[in-house]
């Protein structure tokens, strides 16, 4: 069984103390509030008994009000120790929620866009959304309750024990019951809140497919079809749900069950004993109140396992990528960042040139042909080529979201070791804007947006006839094709402006444009290169040749010059 594996089978599972560290001080407090628990459980059973056996026996008022009196201290005792583990666990929970969604924030971002595009975005937020806010049933009731078990059982059978020993060993022989069965409900419910959390996320990926591709679907007649197929999706996920609460009822009904039955074997017992001498009705009493106790944390953490599963299975798609992010060797993306003046004189540095050296991409099961490259500053180099021929793989092998061999320099470093925002202002076919201001669009990632450079930017793209501060809706709703990707061009060219980026990168920036706009495009882009910058271009257009220094074509098999 490999490492993994082992961790999950585990009660708790280790990761969570690595990756979340507000989780170690949650478990020194509720292990103590346990050990307070339960002493006044303990507490409540003696002051109960006493207060009983008292009036039966005829203990001055005084007494038995004084007794009464620290047996109500004991109960609100009891239930401020519930309040505080209950505030512990919302607070712990919301704590962990936020480490581990910046963790997993960071593993994204270190495991890069080559890894991120193997994987659905939408099951990604639903892991890090709906499957992390599951935590607080984990942390508020599961968690707590385990704890207590392993604390209040073991003391509760002892002073059982001590008391009555028969009663004692009762409860020892008949606790080993409510485990097994806690263990094969918890086997079955584990493989069906799995299947669960799987076709929840194989909701939300079709739900965001169809909706991406909603208007595709209208133009072609397919969305009736689309609709049914999340219709069937849906239903598969309410019937996985049904099953999962038919188990959580069928072991809640068997764990109370066996206790019951448990609890009933102690009592005929004492009742027994009761009627020939045997034993008081001091301790009787005591050892009676005090059975239920002992079952009820093992009964309680059955019951709870089921209200926490959804967490328990979204932590693990969490714990999956963060180990993965672990596993990679370390980097310079792992050192610190100057800030302040270096920082500065790091983003105000010369533009360096791009030396590409037999490039292969990965694309499917092949490997594209070799490809050589040389993006010096002041030129504009033109990649062009037949649909298929592997100029987007290029572009995202340079950006790190496609596996590749050879060679690729920036200046004298590695651009495998350099992450692309330290040199690379990229624009894709895909204008990916977000919802915001088109100024925000435009400085994304700035810690502090220029509006001066805005302007410039939007004028260099073509797009000063857009108002900076015009709120876009989701996916950059609100512009047309070509606006958009007139946006995405000039996010592009103002982090060049800022000094962050010494080569341009843009994926057909034209595709969408007239003659006209494309002209300014294209003087703009020259302007820029003349000014110092290094500017690696894809286009179909001819008329980027008027502004190439180099052309480099590709031609399927063969990456010629």
């Amino acid at each position: 069984m490999d490492a993994p594996a082992r961790e999950r089978t585990r009660p708790v599972d280790p990761r969570l103390l690595r990756y979340a560290r507000a989780s170690r001080a949650f478990f020194v407090l509720i292990a103590l509030l346990g050990a307070a628990q339960t002493l006044v459980i303990i507490a409540i059973a003696w002051l109960l008994t006493r207060a009983i056996t008292g009036v039966i026996d005829g203990m001055p008022t005084p007494e038995l009000m004084g007794t009464l009196g620290w047996l109500v201290a004991a109960v609100v005792a009891r239930a401020a120790l519930l309040w505080l583990r209950d505030a512990a666990s919302a607070r712990a929970s919301a704590r962990v929620q936020t480490q581990l969604r910046a963790a997993l924030t960071d593993a994204v971002g270190r495991l890069g866009p080559g890894w991120l595009s193997t994987r659905n975005s939408a099951q990604l937020a639903v892991t890090a959304g709906r499957g992390l806010e599951a935590l607080d049933a984990y942390f508020g009731r599961y968690l707590p309750q385990l704890v207590l078990t392993v604390i209040a059982t073991p003391v509760i059978l002892a002073v059982m024990w001590w008391a009555d020993w028969i009663s004692g060993l009762t409860v020892l022989l008949t606790l080993p019951l409510i485990p097994i069965f806690m263990v094969l409900i918890g086997l079955a419910t584990r493989s069906v809140q799995k299947r669960q959390w799987a076709t929840l996320k194989h909701l939300a990926a079709r739900f965001s497919d169809t909706v991406q591709g909603l208007s595709t679907l209208k133009v072609f007649g397919r969305q009736h079809r689309a609709a049914a197929s999340i219709e069937r999706v849906t239903d598969d996920y309410r019937r996985e749900t049904m099953r999962v609460l038919r188990i959580s009822f069928v072991s809640g009904f068997a764990l109370e069950f066996l206790a019951s039955i448990a609890v009933a074997i102690v009592a005929v017992s004492i009742g027994f004993r009761l009627l020939d001498g045997a034993l008081t009705l001091a301790v009787g009493l005591f050892v009676l109140l005090l059975a239920p106790e002992a079952y009820l944390p093992l009964r309680q953490v059955g019951v709870q396992f089921h209200a926490a599963a959804e967490g328990v299975a979204a932590t693990d798609d969490v714990f999956a990528v963060l180990d993965a992010a672990q596993a990679l060797p370390p980097s310079v993306h792992d050192t610190p960042r100057p800030s302040g003046d270096a920082r500065r004189v790091l983003d105000t540095r010369p533009t360096r040139p791009l030396v590409v050296r037999g490039l292969r991409v990965r694309y499917g099961e092949r490997m594209l042909p070799p490809v050589d490259l040389d993006v010096r500053p002041g030129t504009v180099t033109v990649l062009e080529g037949p649909s298929g021929s592997g100029k987007t793989s290029v572009f995202a092998a340079l950006r790190g979201a496609a596996e590749w061999t050879g060679t690729a320099t920036y200046g004298e470093a590695d651009i495998a070791g350099l992450a692309p925002s330290e040199w690379l202002a990229w624009a894709g076919q895909q204008p990916g804007l977000i919802t915001g201001s088109i100024a925000e669009n435009i400085a994304l990632g700035d810690p502090a947006p220029d509006a001066d450079r805005v302007l410039r930017a939007l004028d260099l793209a073509a797009a000063d006839d857009l108002p900076p501060d015009l709120v876009l809706g989701v996916q950059g709703a609100g512009l047309s094709g070509g606006q958009a990707q007139r946006v995405a061009v000039a996010r592009a060219l103002y982090r060049h402006l800022c000094g962050r980026a010494g080569v341009i990168a843009l994926d057909e920036p034209s595709a969408a444009l007239d003659a006209q706009t494309e002209e300014r495009v294209w003087r703009s882009l020259r302007e820029l290169a003349d000014d110092g910058a290094a500017v690696l271009l894809i286009s179909h257009r001819r008329t980027a040749h008027a502004i190439a220094d180099d052309v480099v074509v590709l031609e399927g098999q063969e990456a010629s010059r």
